[in-house]
């Protein structure tokens, strides 16, 4: 799972427009933020640049990446699409707007805000979503169901219809409503493309059967594959000649690259899957297919597309693998009963990323994939630190002043870049271990719906901060870097705005919080609107939560889950907010340009 939002949980945006003088009475149409909207959010951007050389690369290996470029800006706009179905057309009526207007500082602005986005809901400065662009209000499901749907129509149908809900609550399906459009338009994708019709066997014949008796009250669901069938066909054809580029460089690499381009189609990642955690790739690695269910606000199993491209850093990663033996031992250590048998290899390496697409556009400093159960406990898990973002120095120096505005003197030292990398690294490590399934024997996910990213993400934040303690006695923390790791935990917990239930990362980080105030872990001193952090507390209190998740988990109570994350979600504004006040106004950017030299940004 992507570490979203580390180094001080920064938005995504895209671009950054000149200050260019404009006339104030300029009026755009109905629905278009105005100027004095747009503005503030431009304002609080700064540019990541990241240009790692490829010049060594060999000649296929260079060809890879073009074409590799090409398949992410297909992903790019279909998690668009995903995210908001009026999307393309609102982008292209705000380009055309663009151009008539002669390109005025308030249409600039609006193209960069939906680059920040990818799409036209906006990101405010005070933590709301809003459609900057006439276009309908944001949802819940976005895409991934009928448009507008609540949660209670979709579990009735299932209720009533227990036999489709398998498909319904797929990683990779798009929910419909049974009408005759939307049927004969999924047939006709099955008949443009005879390859689809062929992979997904049965699946002609239930939508011939439902566009028999068309019932708009009724749902379905209808894989990826043959819901973005042309943009699939597309992504696999341009797949497998990166596999014919790069074959004489890497054939590992060329061999996964097949597999998965197969496995778009099929809409089955397992064998892609299989060869991308077990390979040993020489230069390039690539992240592509839908992973991440974060923007699934209905039920939390819907997958965005996402494509993330980088180098490997050799040297580093193979020194990295030899820091990371022993995990069994710290598996063992953590406080639940049922422990399991961990790897004692995992695939991790330090990289720089050369460039992302949808949902892996950001300021994330790391991931792990895959995340299906079944695949992860066959074949393990992948996990990429994204150095060149990790090592920025404009990022680090952008956090600080957040850092030293809300903590008391004595620890404003404490937080180094050592300890967010090791952070970082950690937290990626923690998805590897712990619960993954439920006492009767169901994935976590599948049992916690919504709740389960807000658990994971919590566990794999405390699982960091819990084994630094047993890393220092094995002497890889010193005495500093166990202390930045702590204060690095804490940082992460604190947060510039009030979250809304579906952020999922900011949701943990205020319970993290407000556990470890009610246990006197960190203090608030009202009078100055500063922390301060009781570390002799930390290892018993973070091990105390995380017992708590794992049993959370482990027991598969929605409802409990349900209890547990509204308990400790509160926000106090003369608490919460005076923190986040007081590093908002510290803070020089709120939002950033992802600038990648690749792509000729």
């Amino acid at each position: 799972m992507a570490f979203g939002r580390v180094l001080r949980s920064f938005l995504l945006l895209a671009f950054i427009s000149p200050a260019f003088a404009q006339a104030p009475s300029l009026t755009l149409p109905p629905g278009y933020y105005p100027l004095e909207k747009s503005r503030p959010i431009i304002e609080k951007m700064g540019t990541l640049r990241l240009a790692p050389d490829l010049g060594d690369l060999g000649a296929g290996e260079r060809t890879a990446v073009a074409k590799l470029l090409q398949v992410g800006a297909i992903f790019q706009t279909l998690y668009e699409q995903q995210l908001h179905p009026q999307a393309a057309k609102a982008y292209a009526e705000l380009q055309a707007l663009d151009r008539q207007l002669g390109s005025p500082e308030a249409t600039r602005n609006l193209l960069a805000i939906y680059r920040i986005n990818s799409g036209p809901i906006a990101a405010t400065l005070d933590n709301q979503r809003e459609a900057f662009l006439p276009v309908e209000p944001a949802q819940p499901g976005c895409a991934f169901y009928p448009w507008g749907i609540d949660k209670s129509e979709v579990e009735a149908w299932v209720a009533a219809h227990p036999d489709d809900a398998d498909a319904i609550f797929a990683p990779r399906t798009v929910v419909r409503r049974a009408d005759a459009a939307s049927l004969r338009s999924d047939l006709a994708h099955l008949s443009a493309h005879p390859v689809l019709d062929t992979l997904q066997p049965g699946l002609r014949q239930g939508l011939e059967r439902r566009l028999a008796a068309p019932d708009p009250k009724a749902l379905y669901a209808v894989p990826y594959a043959v819901a973005y069938a042309d943009e699939m066909i597309r992504a696999y054809t341009l797949i497998n000649q990166t596999a014919d580029a790069v074959a004489k460089d890497d054939f590992e690499f060329a061999r996964f690259l097949r597999d998965r381009g197969r496995d778009l189609l099929s809409n089955d990642y397992e064998s892609g899957d299989a060869d991308w955690v077990t390979s040993h790739f020489k230069n390039l690695n690539v992240q592509l297919g839908a992973y991440e269910t974060y923007d699934d606000g209905l039920f939390g199993v819907k997958a965005s597309f996402g494509m993330s491209l980088s180098r490997i850093r050799r040297a580093d990663t193979d020194a990295l693998r030899v820091a990371l033996r022993g995990l069994q031992a710290l598996e063992d250590s953590l406080p639940y009963a049922t422990h399991k048998s961990v790897r004692a290899d995992i695939p991790i390496g330090l990289y720089d990323v050369i460039a992302d697409f949808g949902e892996s556009r950001s300021t994330n400093t790391a991931s792990i994939e895959p995340n299906e159960t079944y695949i992860t406990q066959r074949y393990g898990r992948i996990i990429q630190l994204r150095a060149n973002i990790i090592e920025d120095a404009t990022l680090r120096a952008a956090y600080r002043p957040a850092w030293e505005a809300i903590v008391a003197p004595p620890f404003r030292a404490d937080l180094t870049a050592r300890g967010g990398l090791n952070q970082v690294m950690w937290h990626e490590v923690g998805h590897y271990l712990g619960v993954d399934t439920t006492k009767d024997g169901r994935p976590v996910d599948v049992a916690l719906q919504e709740d389960h990213n807000v658990l994971e993400e919590m566990k794999a934040d405390l699982v960091s901060m819990f084994v630094a303690d047993a890393l220092h006695r094995r002497g890889y923390h010193t005495d500093e870097e166990l202390r930045a790791v702590y204060a690095s935990g804490i940082f992460r917990t604190t947060n510039e705005a009030k979250p809304r239930r579906d952020q999922i990362y900011e949701t943990m980080e205020v319970m993290q919080f407000n556990y470890f105030l009610e246990q006197g872990l960190v203090r608030f001193d009202a009078a100055t609107g500063t922390i301060s952090i009781d570390y002799t507390r930390y290892h018993r209190v973070v091990g105390d939560l995380l017992a708590a998740v794992f049993e959370l988990q482990y027991q598969g109570d929605k409802a409990a889950a349900d209890r547990f994350i509204a308990r400790y979600s509160d926000w106090k504004d003369d608490l919460h907010g005076v923190l986040g006040a007081k590093m908002l106004a510290a803070e020089r950017y709120r939002f950033w340009l992802m600038d990648y030299a690749a792509l000729g940004q």
